[in-house]
């Protein structure tokens, strides 16, 4: 098992709105970066651990878990002329952009803020993909010492 961190902005879609889905499940779809395809298509497995990170907001921070429970597949509205996250050059014979359905497992206790997660960065996340200056990816990989050393901060 691999563990992860999803970042969605919760003006878009929160955990709460995963919580409301049917099933506490929904697709991450619109991802539209290479590095963060690759994840999702080539490392995501079904059960997966993952961080939800609410992004862009008051207290950006990671607010919930999520397993994944559908494996990497053609993301579908890369095909949608009508869809903001339309890719001419995606077809469904050659998919350009992939994505993975997550399954809520529960809201944190509390938010463990990214201001948080910082003062630990010379320690214990010294090597958290999160906490890298420049990194502005959508998904990323956590090892398991970070997985655990995050949960205990709950």
């Amino acid at each position: 098992m691999r563990y992860w961190l999803m970042k969605s902005e919760p003006n878009e879609f929160s955990i709460d709105d995963l919580y409301l889905r049917p099933h506490q499940t929904e697709q991450w779809d619109g991802v539209r970066n290479y590095q963060a395809r690759n994840m999702m298509r080539d490392e995501m497995k079904n059960g997966d651990q993952v961080f939800f990170y609410h992004s862009n907001c008051d207290v950006p921070g990671i607010v919930g878990l999520m397993r994944i429970s559908r494996e990497g597949y053609p993301d579908h509205f890369a095909f949608d002329p009508e869809d903001k996250h339309h890719d001419p050059k995606s077809t469904p014979d050659a998919p350009r952009w992939f994505m993975v359905d997550v399954t809520f497992e529960r809201k944190l206790s509390r938010t463990i803020s990214l201001h948080e997660l910082k003062t630990h960065a010379d320690a214990e996340l010294a090597e958290f993909a999160l906490l890298r200056r420049g990194n502005r990816l959508s998904i990323m990989p956590v090892t398991q010492d970070q997985w655990e050393f995050i949960l205990a901060l709950e």
